[in-house]
């Protein structure tokens, strides 16, 4: 059909979705490029997509030294010589991965074998690529020559700019972004998370199925109208788009029988068949209404993974290879939750803490109802988790995501300080996860005899601020400040404490309080939301625990 039509079976293809109409792209402005490719300008003219795909490849920067389509036709036949494509062996860093044939024809397919393993021969550095094979076949849709196809992939491996994430070349940059992605569905996918939680024994390793769903298992005219925005915006619409997939595969199977050993195999061939249920341009359509973190945000989550898993020594696939966490059942004793609650309060914690183990580090039972014991045993750990017994047999607590040492900057004040992945729960009688709110007017509060009025206040400073209203804010809350060098003026408030009192503003208008003496305790409930109450507005402890996580 034209001069880009080498590798491709047409047969194959749906051609009336093909337009003939000559169409040219002169736009240079990034966020008219960003409505184009969002809008799908070039996804039905097979031959302006390839002159697209061409003209934003090129403008990737990247190392002084890139191979180009000249060093494919140097080596090619001394790396693969007379040996049938169809046979060649793939390197291990693609890791078994699918090869989509993506109605690409004989030669098409046997070229994506010759390229992969010139790649290899010229990146040593690349140690786990399973999306390189989908890369490839895709884009042999949209070149000339086996050789421009490598030219192209070449330059999206070897991207230098720090700031604009493409492909995933090691298995540490690979599991931490799957570590990522399980971090964004905790935040934007409750529903579906939840639902995950309770069929599957991992949750997890479901999660590292993420870039297969879309480097795999999605269609050609899906992965392909992904690829165009991929293209102008980055690494954040894969994200987008699967948070996308998980949410259409719950709102679809909810309801319907679902085991934990089939649970995988449930999603991949719902992405599979995604056509029976969700067009290319309703998909695109849900992943960009997801009020997703910004860029820099994600990328400092992907950091911190990264760094925690480093801390783990876990940087290379291993043949046994188990890095996400279930609560050891031998080594886990708790006087309020039961091994199975702890497993599900580790599945809404953040990925990297996730590695860790539980470690009791105060309990009334132990040391008593002490505010002061309760502080000089807490202090030095980071994150915290607080679980609650009420005399009501309520069960409920608290992730805390910053020491509570940090509370000594204010004095003898009520002091401050947190970050947005704190979070209250509640686990009896029902089990409820709130969002995280920013408590942003902290002078609201007091100490001392004034302690009582703290829910009446709280409640309305936590209803009217859940969401920040200046974009700027968006990336502090989130992460702490000094774990990356932010200005201190960004850090916002979820916690607070005092020798009178302590507040965690958990989210959803739900505040929980707790007296000096540690054994009442109270709670703020904002109705906006339709949720449940933590617990009883006012209540008496039976046991509260304190625990950190171990290495």
């Amino acid at each position: 059909m034209d001069e880009y039509s080498r590798f491709v079976d047409w047969d194959k293809m749906d051609v009336s979705a093909q337009s003939q109409d000559t169409k040219e792209l002169t736009c240079t402005d990034l966020h008219e490029l960003k409505q184009l490719a969002r809008q799908g300008y070039w996804a039905k003219n097979h031959s302006l997509r390839a002159k697209v795909y061409h003209k934003l490849i090129s403008n990737i920067p990247c190392r002084t030294v890139t191979p180009d389509a000249n060093v494919y036709r140097d080596i090619v036949v001394k790396i693969i010589g007379k040996r049938n494509s169809s046979s060649l062996p793939l390197p291990e860093f693609v890791d078994n991965s699918l090869i989509p044939t993506y109605c690409l024809n004989a030669e098409g397919i046997g070229a994506v074998r010759k390229i992969i393993l010139c790649i290899a021969n010229q990146f040593p550095d690349i140690s786990f690529c399973p999306a390189l094979p989908s890369v490839i076949a895709l884009l042999l849709h949209y070149s000339k020559d086996e050789a421009e196809c490598f030219e192209q992939v070449c330059r999206i491996l070897a991207c230098n700019d720090p700031s604009k994430r493409l492909i995933d070349q090691t298995f540490l940059a690979f599991e931490s972004s799957c570590m990522t992605f399980g971090d964004l569905v905790n935040k934007y996918c409750q529903a579906a998370h939840k639902l995950m939680v309770a069929v599957s024994e991992d949750v997890l390793e479901v999660y590292s199925d993420w870039q297969r769903w879309l480097f795999g298992e999605l269609p050609m005219v899906y992965i392909a109208r992904i690829f165009d925005v991929f293209l102008v915006e980055g690494y954040k619409v894969l994200y987008r788009v699967a948070l996308a997939l998980l949410k259409f595969f719950h709102k679809v199977r909810a309801g319907q029988p679902m085991e934990s050993d089939s649970i995988q195999q449930d999603i991949r061939a719902f992405v599979r068949d995604i056509a029976k249920s969700v067009s290319p341009e309703r998909l695109l359509e849900k992943a960009f209404a997801i009020r997703l973190f910004s860029r820099k945000e994600i990328q400092l989550l992907q950091m911190a993974n990264e760094k925690a898993l480093q801390q783990k020594g876990i940087t290379v696939k291993q043949k046994r290879q188990n890095v996400h966490l279930a609560v050891h059942a031998e080594n886990f004793k708790s006087e309020i939750v039961s091994v199975k609650e702890m497993r599900d309060i580790w599945s809404w914690i953040p990925e990297r803490f996730a590695l860790c183990q539980p470690l009791l580090l105060f309990t009334t039972l132990e040391h008593g109802c002490s505010l002061s014991r309760f502080y000089s045993h807490s202090e030095g750990h980071e994150p915290t988790l607080l679980l609650i017994k009420t005399t009501a047999k309520e069960v409920c607590g608290a992730y805390l995501s910053t020491d509570w040492n940090e509370r000594r900057r204010g004095g003898n004040k009520l002091s401050f300080f947190g970050t947005g992945e704190c979070f209250v729960f509640r686990l009896q009688p029902e089990v409820e996860r709130y969002e995280w709110v920013i408590i942003k007017h902290p002078e609201l509060a007091s100490t001392g005899s004034e302690t009582e009025n703290h829910a009446q206040r709280a409640s309305s400073t936590l209803s009217s601020s859940s969401i920040p209203s200046d974009p700027s804010d968006r990336l502090s809350p989130f992460l702490a400040a000094r774990h990356f060098n932010l200005p201190s003026k960004t850090a916002s408030m979820f916690m607070a404490g005092s020798s009178e009192c302590i507040i965690v503003g958990g989210g959803d208008g739900q505040a929980l309080y707790l007296d000096a003496d540690l054994n009442h305790g109270r709670t703020s409930h904002c109705n906006t939301f339709n949720n449940q109450p933590l617990c009883s507005e006012s209540f008496q402890i039976s046991i509260l625990e304190v625990w950190g996580f171990r290495d």
